[in-house]
Order: structure tokens, then C-alpha cells, then sequence
């Protein structure tokens, strides 16, 4: 399979503090990766640096195989990411599909899909921002991501405060999204074996560099280097 994203020893941070670290790792096409760690090692950055919201000191970003490292934010959506912030961002004074119509953009996904996907948010369309549940208004962040028409998602915590029923539904339309529409994900979590269930492969991110990687079904199985890298495993697969 062909690259799809690379950071290749990408040093990184906020202003003159650095957070990542000489990091490197690749995806291929269709492959979504799980990004684990424990708090404060530079996940959430990880992501932020790859949509261009972070200052790059040194190293390369490559988005199949172009240098996309001193791009503006805009020009990266336009590229092909999709961002879903961990504050989901959702536009509080406009309805559901007005918060869906204003990002959109040509292509495979458009207001039918996502509300296929997301059967609530069809019900809830008329609704404003401020007036959806936590749970619902992940659903829309994931939904506004995905009327850009995306080539990769970011999910920065997802499940983050919601409850089991809706973790399993997302979690639920997160796999469909790579397993079936064919739209792979870079999924930051918290619980591990949840990230691991989404995802292909995996790293281990430790002071803002890898200090493991490997296939997400082998490491979801591997409970001890789990524990020894992330502390105890919280939460089973949805």
C-alpha cells in the first residue's frame, strides 16, 4: 500500500516550549492508527501539529508523499483532513444541519449519509447547538468532519464524558467508517483497547516520541506490555 501520512522526525511544540520530540511514524492508505499514551506526552499535539496549529522547529510532514509541513490549517481540510477537537467546537447558535451545511463540501458525503450514519442528529436537525446532549453533539462534530469530505479523520477523545450506550455507538460508526466506507481515522483515546477495537495499527507515545508500535489487534491482545506502558487497561472493546 501507498504512504499516506508521514512525520519524519518532526520536533514541535507552543511557542519556544517543545512537546514532541524528533517523532516519526507512517500510515499507508486505509490504514487508522491509535495513538496512545498517558497523560501530557503529546498525543492531543500530535494532532494539532499534523492540522497546523502548532509551531514545527525542525522535521517534515508528508501527506501522500507532499510536503505539507508549512501549510495553513485551511489549506490541510482542503488537503484532505478532518478535524474533530476533543471541545467538538460545535457552532451553539446554529441548528444541526445548519452546523453540517456551513462546512460542506463536494463529494462522497453530504447531509443523506450523515444522517444514515447518525440517525438522532436526522431527528435532532432542527435543534440548535447549545441544545444536544454530549453525546449528540459528538455525533455532529464527527458529522461536520465528514461534510468536508475527508481522506483521514482526527479524533481527539472522542468518548471523552459519555456514557457506555453512546461510547458503543460511535465506537460503532467509527469501525464502519474504516471497514466499510473506506475512511481511515487517527483516533486519540484515553482507554486503549477501545482505540485499539477502531483501528489498524498503534503507537506508544512517551515524552512525545514512539517508543512502541505495532498492529492493533496483536498489542490489544498483549495485556502486560499494556500495563507497563499505559498503566492498568480501563475500558474493554464496545
Amino acid at each position: 500500500m501507498s504512504e499516506l501520512l508521514a512525520f519524519d522526525q518532526v520536533v514541535a511544540g507552543y511557542g519556544d516550549a517543545v512537546v514532541l520530540h524528533k517523532l516519526s511514524f507512517s500510515i499507508a492508505e486505509g490504514q487508522s492508527l491509535a495513538v496512545l499514551g498517558r497523560n501530557g506526552v503529546g498525543k492531543t499535539t500530535l494532532l494539532e501539529t499534523l492540522m497546523g496549529n502548532t509551531r514545527v522547529k525542525q522535521g517534515t510532514i508528508r501527506w501522500r508523499g507532499v510536503d505539507i509541513t508549512r501549510l495553513l490549517p485551511h489549506q490541510r481540510v482542503r488537503a484532505g483532513l478532518g478535524w474533530v477537537p476533543q471541545e467538538r467546537e460545535v457552532f451553539p447558535s446554529l441548528t444541526v444541519e445548519e452546523n453540517l451545511g456551513v462546512v460542506a463540501r463536494p463529494g462522497h458525503w453530504g447531509l443523506a449519509r450523515v444522517y444514515e450514519l447518525f440517525p438522532r442528529l436526522k431527528e435532532r436537525r432542527g435543534n440548535y447547538g447549545n441544545q444536544l446532549s454530549g453525546g449528540e453533539q459528538q455525533m455532529l462534530a464527527i458529522g461536520r468532519a465528514l461534510m468536508t469530505n475527508p481522506a483521514l479523520l482526527l479524533l481527539d477523545e472522542p468518548m471523552e464524558g459519555l456514557a457506555p450506550i453512546v461510547v458503543e455507538e460511535l465506537s460503532r460508526a467509527v469501525r464502519r467508517l474504516g471497514q466499510e466506507e473506506g475512511l481511515p481515522s487517527i483516533v486519540v483515546e484515553q482507554h486503549p483497547v477501545l482505540a485499539l477495537s477502531m483501528t489498524d495499527q498503534a503507537i506508544v507515545l512517551e515524552r512525545g516520541t514512539v517508543v512502541h508500535s505495532a498492529p492493533s489487534a496483536r498489542l490489544a491482545t498483549d495485556t502486560e506490555r499494556l500495563s507497563h506502558l499505559l498503566g492498568v487497561v480501563q475500558r474493554q472493546a464496545a
